[in-house]
């Protein structure tokens, strides 16, 4: 968590540091953390946000992010239960965004807030998100009072109460209604990360050229609605930092936001890679059964 000054809200906060990193000319960079080691290892290589949501328990569980967009559980208690009892405990000198379910039928949402205020959070995203829904299923959500305005109305509220805000948004009509109530960050969402044991099929997601694409169309309507917003990727076929800075030199994105590039593929390559050095010890001749 940040310590605050008697005048400065969280958001504050967050801007004045955000400010400094791009001043000096460097990009943004969030990284997800599904347990408080993910994320003090993410602050010691210099990430300037971590955001926690549901899908981290998931996905450093074994179980693909997806797990939480599905009903496996209350995704703000899970949030809320990584916070407190994991990652703010050993995060205190980078702000930690909350992954908040806007469309949360059971909570009074603004009290909700002001408990992920209390707790040490400096910001909110909406995750899990209606936006990586599509088809009928997603029109049916919209039609029966699940919809992605309802985390719009999230995303303001925060803002009222001094959070940080951040929104995913996958189409340029989702980047006006966030725009429209002055979030702070847009990531442009590309879909599902590819790649490791339970990642998304390069096959079935966007080419990097779509990614570059999606990624400055999100930027530009962003902008013309919201001239001091950041903009930020994440997702897809964005899975190296090579990829990553390939997207930053072809678009004005201000950096990125990473989970499962930032800990799921980089832990499944550095235990499959040690546990197979183990296993490739050989035995003395006389050792053998």
């Amino acid at each position: 968590m940040i310590v605050l000054t008697e005048s400065r809200t969280p958001a504050e906060e967050v801007r004045a540091r955000l400010a400094g990193v791009l001043g000096s000319g460097s990009a943004v960079i969030g990284a997800g953390a599904g347990t408080g080691l993910s994320a003090k290892a993410a602050v010691h290589g210099g990430a300037d946000l971590i955001l926690v949501y549901n899908s981290g328990r998931f996905r450093m569980a074994g179980i693909g992010s997806n797990a939480g967009t599905l009903p496996l559980g209350d995704a703000n208690a899970i949030m809320m239960d990584m916070g407190e009892r994991e990652i703010l405990p050993v995060v205190r000198d980078v702000p930690v965004i909350a992954g908040v379910n806007g469309t949360d039928p059971t909570r009074n949402m603004p009290r909700f807030l002001e408990r992920v205020l209390d707790v040490g959070f400096a910001g909110v995203i909406n995750f899990p998100t209606m936006g990586i829904i599509d088809g009928r299923w997603r029109q049916s959500l919209e039609e029966t009072g699940f919809s992605y305005a309802l985390e719009v109305d999230m995303i303001a509220a925060a803002g009222a109460l001094g959070l940080y805000t951040m929104a995913y948004t996958f189409n340029d009509e989702e980047v006006r209604q966030m725009a429209s109530v002055g979030v702070d960050v847009v990531v442009a969402h590309l879909g599902t990360t590819v790649g490791g044991l339970i990642g998304a099929d390069p096959a079935n997601t966007p080419s990097l050229d779509d990614a570059v694409q999606r990624t400055q169309q999100m930027a530009d309507v962003a902008r013309a609605e919201h001239p001091g917003a950041i903009v930020l990727t994440h997702g897809g076929p964005i899975a190296t930092p090579a990829e990553v800075r390939e997207v930053l030199a072809r678009t004005s994105a201000q950096g990125f936001v990473g989970a499962s590039t930032m800990e799921r593929l980089p832990v499944e390559q550095a235990i499959g890679d040690t546990v197979r050095a183990f296993k490739d010890l050989p035995l003395r001749p006389d050792a053998g059964a």
